[in-house]
């Protein structure tokens, strides 16, 4: 590890690369593409829908616990929203396990430059370097194997929180007000569309990303929705000035029974003023 701290830059990524490249998420390919980079003999699991908006002061994220290959649930309680640092967030849709390693090796890429350079990745420094990161796996992205993430995060310069897109080959996007991913995500942005306020608080935020993630279960067999007899709630994330912070499960429950109870009532959910 000495070669991280004399020279080698503050990238984890490109030290990774220099001295075992073998561990980088994008150079399965090798091992993976020996079918001469046609489909893969498997079925890789799936995950979806990752909702995001912001609102004065932060931005929230949420994403559903189901994973998918093919059509078999894989998981009923996968992870697709983790904290990337102290004040931003990432999402993952695409191949689950690829997408967890690469949150990973972002995760360590973001501490690795705090410790190289004694300050913290501006956001726009944190998105560019994750869109780096997309572009190194494009191999796999071309096998079927796209890793497509969503971040998020608190802005310590403007004060806002920001939230940024990509494509599987590395192409970045800044979105205003809300952006989803994943199969679910036509759906979850319909809801949000009608639902979206520019001077949501926190709870409010959370709420309408609860009822996006609803709206996309009830159309998608790949988004999971809330499963109350399980007690399975979607993960969801704010990050504001005080930092990244997980809503406990008691607080998450709360609201996801005030959804679900409000859907009873009314199944098709709350409506925007036709005017």
């Amino acid at each position: 590890m000495r070669a991280a701290f004399s020279g080698s830059g503050s990238s984890f990524t490109e030290f990774l690369a220099a001295y075992n490249p073998e561990y980088l998420p994008g150079r399965r390919a090798a091992a993976l593409g020996a079918n001469g980079g046609g489909p893969l003999p498997f079925e890789a699991p799936h995950g979806t829908t990752i909702v995001t908006l912001t609102f004065p002061g932060g931005v929230v994220m949420a994403g559903d616990r189901r994973a998918t290959a093919g059509n078999v649930i894989a998981s009923r309680e996968i992870e697709k929203v983790f904290p990337a640092d102290e004040f931003s967030c990432v999402g993952i849709a695409g191949t689950a396990g690829l997408a967890v390693e690469m949150v990973r090796l972002f995760q360590v890429e973001l501490e690795h430059y705090e410790k190289i350079e004694g300050i913290t990745l501006s956001l726009d420094g944190k998105a560019n370097r994750l869109a780096t990161m997309i572009r190194g796996n494009l191999g796999l992205a071309m096998q079927g194997l796209a890793v497509v993430p969503l971040f998020a995060g608190y802005d310590l310069e403007s004060g806002e929180g920001r939230i940024f897109s990509y494509d599987p080959v590395g192409g970045q996007y800044e979105e205003h007000g809300f952006h989803c991913v994943g199969s679910g995500s036509v759906y979850a942005r319909g809801a949000l569309k009608k639902l979206y306020r520019d001077d949501f608080d926190a709870t409010g935020a959370v709420t309408a990303a609860i009822q996006a993630l609803y709206d996309a279960a009830d159309d998608d067999s790949a988004t999971g929705g809330p499963d109350l007899t399980r007690r399975i709630y979607p993960v969801v994330g704010v990050v504001t000035e005080d930092g990244y912070r997980r809503l406990p499960q008691s607080e998450l429950a709360e609201l996801v029974q005030e959804v679900v109870d409000a859907r009873h009532r009314r199944p098709d959910g709350p409506n925007a003023p036709l005017r």
